[in-house]
């Protein structure tokens, strides 16, 4: 596997609990990072009031173990990361390009979970032959949908602070008691840690950028989903069968549209695959890497 080529600002940790905040200075701003594991750099895109602390370790530890340079960060603005916060998808795409860049990763993976997805594919246009996968976790297409998220979803994630019943209602299936489970797990690995932890990102200010009802088109972007429709990087998608604000489902529906897609749909999940399957996930997107390469 690649690996990174500036391991000077590129100081990894063996795994998650380990792995201690750094900081790189670019365009006016200072974007806050964690490395952990070695091996071929994967830059990871977080999710709607995401921050670094907010990534299950388990997840993180998963891929670092499968033979991945796991590269995570604070959009500009949110966590420990400094400049212009907003959720404007070319300005979160902009970040993970920028901090790409001042890593000198060769020849990474980039990924992206939920609204980091929609950042992601952002990405992938920008950076080209840079990258040589993209990996999408519980996120959306560009373009029209064929079914559109529930007002559930809006309604939770508008609610202040981060609990375990508002935790199960985002990202899991609370309708399956396995489900739940994995979820209570997942939460008390997410909030074990008590130092050098990324602040949350206030609730009222995240809902007022993205709006508190559904919309469709979520990603109204043709020129991405032609890109993706024409490109020869290979594309994997980690879905839940129920996931109330970017449902699977519309991946199902560009069968035979985008030629390098490959989807992955869990039983019994939700917009948080990755978190109740963290070992099984990460196994999947090491043997899509490992086993795909451009056309």
């Amino acid at each position: 596997m690649t690996t990174a080529s500036n391991p000077n600002i590129l100081q990894s940790a063996p795994n998650s609990s380990a792995a201690r905040t750094q900081f790189v200075e670019s365009d006016g701003r200072r974007l806050a990072y964690r490395v952990v594991g070695a091996g071929k750099p994967l830059l990871l895109c977080n999710r709607f009031r995401g921050v670094l602390d907010l990534w299950d370790p388990a997840f993180i530890d998963a891929l670092a173990a499968q033979g991945f340079q796991v590269i995570t960060f604070d959009y500009s603005g949110l966590g420990q990361s400094t400049g212009e916060a907003t959720y404007n998808p070319l300005a979160l795409a902009k970040d993970g390009k920028d901090l790409i860049e001042a890593l000198g990763l060769k020849n990474p993976a980039i990924g992206g979970w939920s609204i980091g997805g929609i950042a992601a594919q952002i990405l992938l246009a920008m950076t080209g032959d840079m990258a040589s996968h993209l990996v999408l976790l519980a996120t959306t297409p560009p373009g029209p949908l064929v079914k559109s998220g529930e007002q559930l979803f809006y309604d939770t994630a508008a609610l202040p602070g981060i609990s375990l019943d508002q935790f199960t209602t985002v990202f899991f299936e609370p309708a399956d008691a396995a489900s739940r489970q994995a979820s209570k797990r997942s939460f008390e690995r997410i909030t074990a840690r008590t130092e050098d932890r990324s602040p949350d990102v206030p609730a009222e200010w995240a809902i007022a950028q993205i709006g508190s009802e559904p919309r469709n088109p979520l990603f109204p972007s043709p020129e991405i989903l032609q890109l993706l429709k024409a490109t020869n990087i290979p594309v994997l998608h980690l879905g839940g069968d129920h996931d109330i604000v970017m449902p699977v489902e519309n991946w199902y529906a560009l069968n035979g549209e985008l030629p390098t897609l490959h989807l992955v749909t869990y039983p019994r999940a939700g917009h948080g695959p990755h978190h109740q399957h963290p070992q099984m996930a990460a196994a999947q997107i090491a043997a899509f890497i490992q086993g795909t390469h451009r056309s």
